[in-house]
């Protein structure tokens, strides 16, 4: 499953965001979207988990939270 995830602060790192969602399962790959010309990140993400149940939970439970 990936997800999609926006409004993030542009210092957070992969790491962080992987740990944040392996609370819930197992995570694939975590995709920060980086500007193309100046490289920095834009505030949102993409977090591919193996299973979409998993997925699902880390949905509910990290909707709303600060990273």
């Amino acid at each position: 499953m990936n997800i999609y995830v926006g409004s993030l602060p542009h210092e957070v790192t992969d790491e962080e965001l992987r740990e944040a969602f392996e609370a819930f399962g197992q995570v694939t790959s975590v995709n920060i979207i980086k500007d193309r010309d100046s490289g920095q990140p834009r505030g949102f993400v993409f977090v591919e988990m193996r299973a979409n149940v998993e997925g699902q939970a880390a949905i509910c439970g990290l909707n709303g939270k600060e990273i």
